[in-house]
């Protein structure tokens, strides 16, 4: 891989052989997990910029041309092994990561994401998103998101900073974000094989991503579903302090099997 192909990198907490590396949601960048951060700031983190989104360049391909980024990325910065959580996309490319790279993971963390493939009316509606990104509607293509992304009762600070966000995500990383995700296949049973510790998280209010989503990930992993009450879609920026505390957990986990 080039060097420009890499993603953009930013590090909290104190330097670790085995990081806790956060992939953020779709449309956003890594500023999405600015409070987590502040709430775990004794562990080592990495955050990573998706490709086309924040200060990473794009890249040609999908979900799996991502994984790889981030496997690159990580060797580049010296790192072997670590512990992979996503929200959302990056729920799909933790998952794709641990197919085509698992040796890499030492521990997994699926947030308000699914492992299952969207089915052909979703499909469809992100390749619609995708075409009207990259017309006369832009960044507001996602606009209506902010209904499904927080939940009901979202304080009205949030829903102004993801709308703010929503606005600002760039058109050409819309729509390679959506056709990447329309394209994906069920990863289901990548988590069969992993023999790591897991962490499955949900905000109680998710719109987007159910309870059987996350309970079939939970059993394939042998572990329990974390609720978060009260928080949506971006549970990461609706309870950073829930979120954080089972990072954080799963960051211990790992360090005790290790």
């Amino acid at each position: 891989m080039r060097e420009a192909d890499m993603l953009t990198v930013n590090a909290y907490g104190p330097t670790v052989t085995e990081p806790l590396v956060l992939l953020h949601g779709f449309p956003f960048d890594s500023r999405m997990w600015a409070d987590v951060l502040a709430a775990m700031p004794r562990v080592g983190v990495l955050t990573m910029d998706a490709p086309g989104f924040g200060r990473s360049a794009p890249i040609d391909g999908g979900l799996e041309d991502y994984a790889d980024a981030v496997a690159e990325t990580l060797t580049a910065r010296g790192v072997q092994r670590a512990v992979v959580a996503g929200l959302s996309m990056g729920g799909y490319v933790a998952l794709a990561l641990a197919e085509r790279h698992p040796d890499r993971l030492a521990g997994i963390g699926l947030l308000d994401t699914k492992a299952q493939a969207d089915p052909e009316p979703a499909r469809q509606n992100r390749l619609r998103v995708a075409d009207a990104a990259l017309g006369p509607e832009g960044a507001a293509a996602v606009a209506p998101m902010i209904d499904v992304l927080t939940a009901p009762g979202a304080p009205a600070q949030v829903r102004a900073t993801v709308t703010r966000w929503l606005e600002e995500a760039p058109p050409s990383g819309i729509a390679w974000g959506q056709r990447a995700m329309a394209a994906r296949p069920d990863r289901l049973n990548v988590l069969d094989g992993l023999d790591i510790p897991g962490l499955v998280l949900r905000g109680s209010d998710d719109a987007t991503a159910s309870v059987a989503d996350h309970e079939a990930m939970s059993r394939a992993l042998g572990t329990d579903v974390v609720q978060v009450a009260g928080a949506g879609h971006m549970s990461a920026v609706e309870a950073p302090g829930a979120v954080a505390e089972a990072l954080s957990d799963l960051v211990a986990r790992v360090r005790h099997t290790g």
